[in-house]
């Protein structure tokens, strides 16, 4: 792998920009303490030929003086730049940060299925330190040590075109070396990162199913397992030691090098009275000072080895591009809407279709049924008419439009989904019951509430809407969490409402309270009710069975339950949750 710096800049370019003025400042701060950084030494050795030449006591008190103030100067300048840059590196990537969390939420669910949330956290938040870091500390000494090079190089040859030449001739070779060095241990840096985020990737899925692995017996499985990622990565991990190290090592080599070179030139030229003692004292310290430019290169080479990897897998994830594109369409607006598919054959990896030419025709403020075995499809379609993933072949149409040219955002906002797994936040009730949408006043979330007979439950909480979940779901019981999704849709007010046996969780009396709360959401609204349990779908206009992604039956509810050959007729004498078990 051979990265170019255009693919590090092109991550925070964008990020910079907007901090121009304090760009163009470091970069003036950084000019200036590298020049007297060069300038010091000159002083210097102005003070040793004074002081060998018998000058006065006032004139090397004052060159004394000028050392002493260039150094402080210097010192002040160096901290200013080591601010400046630690606070654009973390401005820029802390914005980039952004980026990137706002490019995962809006990949396709396909996406998300193949990545775990542990990797997409060890890659939003992990890189992105490494490539803050990189910037603050790594970038700016490469920069300020490759002018001091420069600097150094130009005032060797303003005092002696010999020295200048030579010292450049090793400079270059030095430079050449570290180059072909630099990117030999990045695959095992990559390979290290991508088993870190399996890691991370596992520790997450092992901890969500604590209660699952406790009770089945596998906590050994998970330990062992455990120390495989860890094995992992520490096999990558040496390999890219032992690149590391004969990094090291060649530069050591060549810092012995050029200090033999610095000893004999500057004994052969003071000797040849081409160059003063203080010249000599020049010499050495440039040659020395050349040290710290070579050295911190190649720590920064050495850091391109887990920088490289990190701005290979962000670059890589950036690319990651949506199959499921936004319409340009009109929006959607009409109250309640038209649902029809049409042949729709849709399949997850593109294999096994989930549905197989699916049709149906909803008309505005009917209820559709939908029944069939665990697996059959039913809640794929949910996921197909809100977005979640585009269809194979086929259309979807809402009003008429089809899906993949309706607007997303408005397509969403005028469909909602309430399933049995309800995803709540570490955040107030009012943010859980709004989604953080701050125009939602509190008196429409209590007249909500009110109005699913949800006050007493409001009543009962320590701080009302104020209340914090502090421990996500588990601050509620599985019935309360589903009265929240329930309130969060009548919230919305959508067009269309699917329910997925969404008050399956819900006791006798709490299921009474949303039965009646269900009519009125119905009420002037699409629905489609997806059930395995009958009495969830005695409110449907249309019945629609599905057999392994096909239309086993479909057609009037009434007119179903009242053919005795119909299957749903079938379901209502022998029991729904026995044949659809």
């Amino acid at each position: 792998m051979n990265l170019s710096f255009k693919s590090y800049w092109n991550l925070l370019s964008d990020h910079i920009r907007p901090q121009k003025g304090r760009f163009i400042l470091l970069a003036i701060l950084l000019f200036g303490s590298i020049g007297l950084r060069i300038m010091a030494p000159q002083i210097m050795r102005e003070f040793i030929d004074e002081a060998l030449a018998g000058k006065p006591l006032q004139l090397l008190t004052n060159t004394a003086i000028a050392f002493i103030g260039i150094a402080l100067i210097q010192q002040i300048a160096a901290v200013a730049v080591k601010y400046l840059g630690e606070n654009v590196a973390w401005t820029a990537t802390n914005a980039l940060r952004s980026e990137l969390a706002w490019h995962a939420l809006n990949l396709d669910m396909r996406f998300h299925n193949d990545h775990t949330p542990g990797e997409l956290i060890e890659r939003i938040d992990g890189d992105v330190t490494e490539l803050a870091t990189f910037f603050s500390q790594f970038a700016l000494n490469l920069i300020a040590n490759g002018l001091l090079l420069i600097g150094i190089l130009a005032a060797l040859f303003i005092e002696d075109w010999r020295a200048g030449l030579a010292f450049s001739i090793y400079s270059v070779v030095t430079i050449v070396v570290l180059g072909k060095l630099k990117d030999i241990a990045v695959p095992h840096q990559k390979a290290k990162r991508e088993a870190e985020a399996q890691l991370y990737g596992f520790i997450e899925e092992q901890l969500a199913g604590t209660e699952d692995i406790r009770s089945s017996g596998a906590v050994d499985f998970s330990i062992r397992e455990l120390f495989r990622h860890q094995s992992v990565i520490l096999t990558h991990d040496r390999k890219s030691h032992f690149k590391r190290w004969i990094i090291e090592n060649a530069m050591g080599f060549a810092l012995t090098a050029g200090n033999l070179l610095a000893i004999t030139s500057g004994y052969w030229l003071f000797s040849a009275g081409i160059i003063t003692v203080g010249t000599v004292y020049l010499f050495v310290h440039y040659i020395n000072l050349l040290e710290e430019p070579f050295w911190a290169m190649t720590h920064e080479i050495e850091s391109f080895q887990t920088i490289g990897a990190c701005v290979e897998r962000l670059t890589e994830f950036r690319n990651f591009k949506r199959e499921v594109l936004d319409g340009d369409g009109a929006e959607i607006s009409s109250h309640p809407l038209a649902l029809a598919f049409e042949d729709v054959t849709f399949s997850y990896n593109g294999n096994d279709h989930v549905l197989d030419r699916l049709s149906f025709d909803l008309k505005p403020g009917s209820v559709l049924g939908l029944l069939g075995r665990t697996g059959s499809g039913k809640t794929t379609i949910g996921r197909l008419i809100f977005r979640l993933y585009d269809v194979k072949s086929g259309n979807i149409k809402i009003n008429g439009t089809n899906l993949r040219e309706a607007q997303l955002e408005s397509l969403r906002k005028n469909i909602s989904i309430v399933t049995q797994d309800v995803q709540l936040f570490r955040a107030s009730i009012r943010e859980n019951l709004t989604f953080f949408d701050r125009s939602i006043s509190d008196e429409k979330i209590i007249a909500t509430l009110e109005e699913l007979e949800l006050g007493d439950w409001l009543q009962s909480l320590p701080k009302g809407l104020d209340t914090e979940l502090e421990t996500g779901a588990r601050s509620l019981s599985a019935g309360e969490a589903q009265l929240l999704a329930f309130t969060r849709v009548f919230l919305r007010n959508p067009s269309l409402v699917i329910l997925d046996e969404a008050s399956s969780r819900l006791d006798p009396a709490t299921e009474q309270k949303l039965e009646r709360a269900i009519d009125k959401l119905l009420k002037n609204r699409t629905a489609i009710i997806i059930a395995h349990r009958l009495d969830t779908v005695h409110r449907a206009d249309e019945i629609l069975i599905l057999d392994q992604g096909k239309v086993s039956e479909y057609g009037n509810r009434k007119q179903l339950a009242a053919d005795t050959a119909s299957r749903f007729y079938q379901l209502l004498q022998t029991g729904l949750e026995e044949v659809l078990a």
